[in-house]
């Protein structure tokens, strides 16, 4: 196989990403060390605002989903991929956050913010 062939296969599965609305907006879809919840509230909705925008939302929802993704992406938080079935191997800092729904997908929690 030609250098030029494998080189395409090495990178087509991101090619979407060439698209995507938060190019360049990396501090909203991954938080700070010590983020405190509110400011993840208010982190979390801008990035949500940014993925409603975005013509490739689903390639996005989905890579996170099948590569277990750390952050926001899709439209989607860690602990709403984790509801959904979809948990990252090893979460960071939130493992009491994560619903428990002993294998099968459950609802996401209710916001506690007031």
């Amino acid at each position: 196989m030609a250098a030029e062939s494998v080189s395409s296969l090495i990178f087509t599965p991101l090619k979407w990403t060439e698209q995507a609305a938060c190019r360049g907006q990396h501090r909203l879809f991954f938080a700070p060390p010590g983020e405190r919840p509110e400011a993840r509230a208010v982190r979390e909705a801008q990035a949500r605002a940014v993925c409603r925008t975005c013509v490739v939302l689903g390639d996005c929802r989905s890579w996170a989903r099948e590569n277990r993704e750390y952050g926001f992406w899709g439209g989607e938080s860690e602990e709403e991929r984790a509801a959904a079935g979809f948990r990252v191997d090893m979460p960071v800092g939130r493992v009491a956050r994560y619903p428990r729904g002993n294998g099968q997908p459950v609802q996401p929690r209710e916001s506690r913010i007031a």
